[in-house]
């Protein structure tokens, strides 16, 4: 008897705190909508596009000379001594090496980058949101790629880009 009343007075209180997590305290957040439109957000990602073109760009300009040279070394190998060619192709490979190492140190400079720049946004949107969530009651705030769908009266994204606009105008990379 005991058991029975136990078990509904937790059914009853279940249903109590499912109906005070209704859609009116939940709402979604397109978390890259905010990253790719915001003034910093933006400002970031322009920043990190140059930066990511002006190192390619340096690539290709010695990459050509690279190809150049390997044409030369080509042409030269009937003329060149066998250790001379060797030492002119150990010589190319090594720039090629580090041709590649430079590649990759642009690559991984600008996804440092990067994720400092979503992780200033984050740490400058957590207290809005935060704030945002108190004056308006709500409960919960979901990333909108984990919804499978959702009433778009619960999408809180302009505003807290709006917010977030005025709080941050650009990211200071170091």
């Amino acid at each position: 008897m005991i058991n029975k009343l136990l078990f509904f007075i937790t059914i009853l209180f279940s249903i109590l705190n499912f109906k005070t997590l209704s859609a009116e305290n939940i709402t979604f957040l397109d978390f890259k909508y905010v990253l790719n439109n915001s003034v910093a957000g933006k400002k970031a990602q322009d920043y990190l596009k140059n930066k990511l073109q002006k190192g390619i760009e340096q690539l290709k300009k010695k990459e050509a000379k690279i190809l150049d040279e390997e044409k030369k070394i080509i042409q030269q190998k009937k003329v060149l001594s066998p250790e001379e060619y060797k030492k002119q192709i150990t010589s190319l490979r090594s720039k090629v090496s580090s041709l590649q190492k430079e590649r990759q140190k642009i690559v991984q400079t600008v996804a440092k980058e990067r994720a400092f720049a979503k992780n200033e946004l984050l740490n400058n949107l957590n207290p809005l949101l935060i704030e945002y969530m108190n004056t308006n009651n709500i409960k919960m705030v979901i990333d909108k790629k984990n919804l499978i769908r959702a009433d778009q009266s619960l999408d809180i994204t302009k505003e807290i880009v709006s917010q977030l606009n005025k709080k941050i105008k650009s990211i200071n990379f170091k």
